[in-house]
């Protein structure tokens, strides 16, 4: 069994939190890998916290496990993203922070509830700011990862800055999809890691079939980082399939499509270069849509339930482990 310092301080039995995935990281979703023995995180970013209380306790009737809330800060109203920590807290075990300088504010709502809090963070100096604002653990995302990317150098080379300038527990993240992967990872000393693109092909995940399939027919030189997909919010950077990015700069006209929103029941257009992940309830022309997906895309090879994912990385990971530490 993978025992590290993330593991006892969240209460997982294995060292793999499930990143949040825009859209597809459902209740469901979380839950299965919660129950699995991971993190299971739902997005909750910019809802309000009628919404945010909702989500959540949709996944707690589903497992005792560790459920976390994310939050995409710096694309919110501050006002409803203070709201959503505050209701999140006295739900999730873990409240997650990405792309905003580390907010001790945010940080102490998050501990007032009950959590524990975490950022995500791209370099050594943001690191140390995020302990410095009081988080209990930190996530390290490099370049490689899916999504939006806050990392600017490769995750080993990240990790290393990263742990030797803080001494809380540390996630990999960006560009780990498979067993060696994590096994490399925990073996440079990270406490456990940050899986998205896996995710996404899970049978309990919300992405369209067509994103699905996009990702379990490419490989890691099928991603571009860049910021096509930034009408509402510029100058954020992502990583997502090469194809989205091609279908969509061809793309002749100003929607692309719609999507349903079931926390909301309503349906709303995707614009053009909109971030907007196409979910199972999405219709137009979905590889048109952003189809985020991180260097670890290669190891996308078909549509798995979420626990058979969390236990082939925990196992094939623990594997290795022993092999090295034995040779």
């Amino acid at each position: 069994m993978l025992t590290t310092r993330f593991t006892e301080l969240v209460g997982c039995t294995v060292p793999i939190q499930q990143a949040p995935i825009g859209g597809c990281a459902t209740p469901r979703l979380a839950a299965a890998v919660a129950e699995a023995g991971g993190l299971g995180m739902v997005a909750v970013t910019g809802d309000p916290p009628e919404i945010v209380a909702a989500q959540l306790d949709q996944a707690r009737r589903q497992t005792v496990g560790p459920i976390g809330a994310n939050l995409f800060v710096s694309v919110a109203d501050p006002a409803i993203v203070r709201e959503g920590v505050a209701a999140a807290a006295e739900r999730a075990r873990v409240v997650d922070f990405f792309y905003a300088d580390p907010d001790p504010t945010l940080v102490a709502i998050a501990h007032a509830g009950g959590a524990l809090a975490c950022w995500q963070v791209g370099s050594a100096e943001e690191a140390r700011a995020a302990v410095g604002a009081g988080c209990d653990f930190v996530i390290a995302q490099g370049f490689g990862a899916g999504g939006h990317v806050r990392g600017r150098v490769g995750l080993l080379a990240l990790l290393d800055a990263v742990l030797a300038a803080v001494d809380v527990p540390v996630l990999a993240a960006g560009g780990v999809g498979s067993g060696r992967a994590m096994a490399a990872a925990l073996a440079a000393g990270a406490d456990g890691v940050r899986v998205g693109t896996r995710f996404v092909a899970a049978e309990e995940a919300e992405a369209h079939p067509a994103y699905v399939a996009a990702l379990i027919a490419a490989g890691p030189e099928d991603t571009a980082y860049g910021d096509t997909f930034a009408l509402d919010h510029p100058g954020l950077p992502h990583r997502a399939l090469r194809s989205s990015v091609e279908a969509v700069t061809a793309f002749q006209g100003e929607v692309v499509g719609e999507r349903f929103r079931p926390p909301y029941g309503d349906r709303v257009p995707v614009h053009r270069f909109e971030k907007m992940v196409p979910t199972r309830h999405a219709s137009g022309a979905i590889e048109a849509m952003p189809l985020w997906a991180g260097e670890s895309v290669g190891g996308v090879t078909r549509v798995q339930p979420a626990a058979e994912i969390v236990h082939e990385l925990a196992n094939d990971a623990e594997r290795l482990l022993r092999r090295w530490t034995s040779a």
